[in-house]
């Protein structure tokens, strides 16, 4: 029987703070697939970026190195060029090292180093167009889905200025954010988004649905805070049987 909503049986914790929803959604997946790490320990192994946050990279490399397999579609065109993903001839790790030697941009660099690492960790890195088909065929699969994306898009908020992210639509500045999508309404094409961050104006609980347009376009505007990603965490295929 075909049914109109499939869906993940995920929940989250809250973020701790302003800058922890990424950890807050691995550990979230973690949890998922079995792990009973506490959250402070995810947060504290992946570490935040110098003015906070962090990058989904980071995360899969964590995912990575505890014997996950990780798959990133990137839309981040500050770090990656198109022409890399369509010719087979090109070893996107050694583009990464040119790009590194010949653009002086301190986030450019720190993204590259972890890219280097998932690369050569085994992490899958894709350039596919977001679509509805790309999310259900994971769900379909039991797969949640871990997305740094543009949350002044997503919400609709004022964009923030200064050390305490204070709303101010004139000195203000896009902010991103990681969330996790985890289900499918075919019938509405809504998106169920598992959101850390418990203030959100889409729900009073720590999960929404919301039209798949308007969270595809925050996560390709993800790109404006070096987000724009999909992230899909999953254990190898022995430990995936040994899951269900």
């Amino acid at each position: 029987m075909i049914t109109n909503r499939m869906e993940v049986p995920i929940g989250i914790l809250p973020q701790p703070d302003e800058t922890t929803c990424g950890p807050t959604c691995l550990h979230a997946v973690y949890r998922y697939w079995g792990e009973r790490e506490a959250l402070d320990e995810v947060i504290t192994r992946t570490g935040k970026l110098e003015q906070g946050g962090t990058f989904a990279v980071f995360l899969a490399c964590d995912a990575l190195r505890r014997g996950y397999d990780a798959a990133i579609y990137t839309y981040n065109l500050n770090v990656f060029d198109p022409t890399w993903f369509t010719r087979r001839d090109v070893d996107i790790a050694e583009r990464l090292e040119r790009q590194r030697e010949a653009k002086d941009d301190p986030r450019l660099r720190l993204a590259t180093e972890g890219y280097l690492e998932f690369l050569k960790l085994g992490g899958k890195l894709r350039m596919l167009d977001p679509s509805r088909g790309l999310i259900q065929g994971y769900l379909r699969r039991g797969y949640p889905i871990l997305t740094g994306l543009s949350s002044t898009y997503l919400y609709r908020v004022a964009r923030e200025y200064g050390p305490d992210d204070t709303p101010n639509d004139v000195q203000g500045l896009p902010s991103g954010h990681f969330v996790i999508i985890a289900g499918y309404d075919r019938a509405k094409r809504t998106l169920r988004v598992i959101d850390p961050y418990g203030r959100n104006p889409f729900a009073t609980k720590h999960e929404y649905w919301l039209s798949a347009e308007r969270v595809f376009a925050a996560v390709l505007l993800g790109i404006v805070t070096h987000d724009a990603n999909l992230l899909v965490i999953h254990p190898r295929r022995k430990q995936e049987q040994a899951h269900r």
